[in-house]
């Protein structure tokens, strides 16, 4: 059961944050010194503008969440959430961080803020999936465990799309890695042949990271509702005579968000994006008869030509390959 927090859930928050903490050397937590809150953490949150959540079994404190409102951009840090060990894989970290995040977003939060330890590698793949993405730079805590935080951050609600940095990028790999199974598995033209393994599509993405690090290339992503959906990219890493020129690849919406607008989304951020770092020509290749052939011609794109039996299915069947341009 999820129920909001009372202060006289004091022994159970203290106790179960102590059992996740214990997992990990060196991270103790000292509750009179350094995290006095924890004695009437729900007052603490009320005062802050903000909520507690805790998740009961049997009586026992088996989960916990909370959120505030931060001073900026209308944005809420959800902060303070632990699952036991025994919880965790039964669905109840979804049903937590879900329960947060409705509360933020019915009060209007437009980005959603998180800070968790650099050594809670397990929590960081749960949030990469849930769309949240590192950003910043790592949080020192003067602190006895002598922590370190890494910055997870995701737009909150509607239709957003964001440039990555480096970063950001590398924590992307899991999620991007997703689309872009679930795109070649539905047929995407993108390089790839099904069934695409994981660890290659990972392979992948870590490529794209470290090309988002040296600046060749730029990197957008798509949050539907603060779900991680898609993204396409700007290679710019051209030839010495053409800095004017960068090409678009790797336009990929997850199957399950598709007819919302996630694409045309996309493509025109790429375009404002290449403006703004003067690529006032850009090109594309897509697959003759591909899903975004009429997307591509109804923003504007020209057919440059065609080339016959330009790549091959997993049939070992031939096909044909659009080339697109448009001047921006």
């Amino acid at each position: 059961m999820i129920r909001p927090g009372r202060d006289e859930d004091a022994e159970g928050f203290i106790r179960l944050i102590g059992d996740c903490w214990a997992e990990f050397p060196n991270c103790i937590l000292d509750v009179d010194r350094e995290a006095p809150e924890l004695r009437a953490l729900a007052s603490y949150f009320a005062k802050a503008g903000g909520a507690l959540w805790a998740a009961e079994r049997e009586g026992s404190v088996v989960g916990m969440v909370g959120t505030r409102p931060l001073n900026n951009d209308q944005a809420y840090e959800i902060c303070r959430m632990y699952v036991a060990v025994p919880e965790r894989g039964t669905g109840l970290s979804q049903r937590l961080l879900d329960t947060a995040e409705a509360n933020a977003r019915a009060a209007g939060a437009q980005r959603l803020v998180l800070w968790t330890d650099t050594r809670f590698d397990v929590a960081h793949r749960f949030y990469e999936k849930r769309g949240y993405l590192r950003q910043g730079a790592i949080r020192i805590l003067d602190d006895i465990s002598k922590s370190l935080e890494f910055r997870y951050a995701k737009p909150a609600a509607g239709l957003v799309v964001e440039a990555l940095d480096a970063a950001a990028a590398a924590s992307a790999e899991r999620r991007l890695s997703e689309i872009l199974v679930a795109c070649v598995d539905e047929g995407a033209s993108v390089s790839f042949l099904k069934p695409l393994a994981p660890d290659v599509a990972r392979g992948f993405w870590k490529k794209m990271a470290a090309d988002v690090a040296a600046n060749r290339r730029v990197l957008l992503a798509a949050w539907l509702d603060g779900d991680l959906v898609g993204t396409v990219q700007l290679h710019l890493d051209t030839p010495q005579n053409q800095p004017h020129r960068a090409d678009l690849a790797k336009l990929l919406v997850a199957p399950a968000a598709r007819r919302r607008g996630v694409a045309r989304a996309l493509m025109r951020r790429a375009e404002q994006t290449a403006q703004r770092l003067h690529r006032r020509l850009l090109v594309l290749d897509t697959l003759a008869g591909d899903a975004g052939e009429p997307l591509y011609r109804s923003l504007g794109w020209q057919e440059a030509g065609r080339i016959p039996g330009y790549a091959l299915d997993e049939t070992g069947a031939a096909h044909a390959t659009v080339i697109f341009w448009k001047e921006i």
